[in-house]
């Protein structure tokens, strides 16, 4: 099978069921935003995985999961017909559902990993190792992620949980450039304010 299908060539794209829109229409955005925040993640744990130490499996496991679950909220976003499914026991549908365990998984990370982490009274600056740094980008791309999947929802209803699962994984991701840079031994950095 070629990957080229020339379907799209003219500006649509098909969303899961066969309906035909405009690449621009903002549930395209709001899944590309996600797609662009998986592969994101995957840019992260491919530097993580050159520490030669090995101290960063734990997080590479998680993001890894994290990659998986953005597929799901990817799916969730391409398939319009959320309502239906909502309120229809009958719909036989084999797009997954983003749930809400999914998030409470985020913040038991969250708490898990934030014990170890000095208490912070001031605001950082994104930065420190590579991967801190990816991380950081990444979190910046979930809170846009965010901002068109609202976007989305003034127009169509969306799926609720998509909305705080990416809320609480810019947090989490918050938190592991946090771990990360500690684990490399550099501090967090602080803005200094205006001179």
């Amino acid at each position: 099978m070629k990957i080229y299908t020339k379907s799209g060539d003219k500006g649509e794209t098909g969303l899961i069921g066969g309906k035909r829109v405009l690449k621009s229409n903002p549930r395209i955005i709001a899944y590309g935003f996600i797609d662009e925040l998986n592969s994101g993640i995957g840019f992260t744990i491919s530097l993580l995985r050159h520490n030669s130490n090995n101290i960063f499996s734990d997080i590479i496991n998680i993001l890894t999961k994290i990659q998986n679950d953005l597929f799901i909220l990817g799916a969730d976003l391409a398939e319009p017909s959320y309502d239906i499914r909502e309120s229809s026991t009958e719909i036989d549908n084999k797009t997954s559902l983003t749930e809400a365990t999914m998030t409470y998984f985020l913040e038991s990370t969250i708490d898990q990993y934030e014990v170890d982490l000095p208490q912070i009274t001031f605001f950082l600056l994104p930065g420190g190792s590579l991967a801190s740094s990816s991380l950081h980008l990444n979190r910046t791309v979930a809170r846009r992620s965010e901002t068109a999947v609202v976007s989305l929802s003034q127009k169509e209803r969306v799926n609720p949980s998509i909305l705080t699962y990416l809320n609480r994984l810019s947090d989490l991701l918050f938190v592991f450039a946090r771990v990360v840079n500690r684990r490399s031994g550099l501090s967090d950095i602080k803005w200094e304010g205006i001179k």
